[in-house]
């Protein structure tokens, strides 16, 4: 039986999430990643996707209307341009070589085994990498 989670992300908005569709969620249902692990690996995906954000789809209505602004050109908030800075710090904190398990694993959504072939890793190598990154990721979220 899979658990759905509700979580209150953004302006107060409730949505159910299916922890089992997650890689990191899987790994933590099976006791592979404990708690701090797992909700440094989630802050890294909320910045992850709110930094990723397309722009806007529906009309500026302040745009102008004499040719001088069509009303499409990306806007990208404030909100989305911190969230980009925050990833690219928490990235960073990770150092170098575990970024490419915390991409692959958290933000892309790859199982592990998928991960570790496309790194060139031997099979079951990832979960420990994985696990150091995001010991990192949760000493820089200052998570205890």
């Amino acid at each position: 039986m899979q658990e759905l989670m509700v979580r209150t992300v953004g302006r107060g908005r409730n949505v159910s999430i299916n922890d089992a569709e997650s890689p990191l969620g899987w790994l933590k249902a099976r006791g592979l990643v404990d708690a701090r692990q797992f909700e440094a690996g989630e802050r890294l995906r909320g910045d992850y996707e709110m930094a990723a954000m397309g722009p806007r789809v529906t009309m500026r209505w302040s745009a102008r209307v004499d040719g001088g602004g069509s009303g499409c050109e990306p806007d990208p908030s404030g909100a989305q341009i911190a969230a980009k800075r925050r990833f690219d710090e928490a990235m960073a904190s990770a150092g170098r070589g575990l970024g490419d398990v915390l991409w692959r694993v958290i933000c892309a959504n790859e199982g592990l085994p998928a991960a570790e072939k496309a790194l060139g890793w031997p099979a079951r190598a990832g979960r420990l990498v994985l696990t150091l990154a995001l010991d990192r990721l949760a000493d820089h979220y200052q998570l205890i």
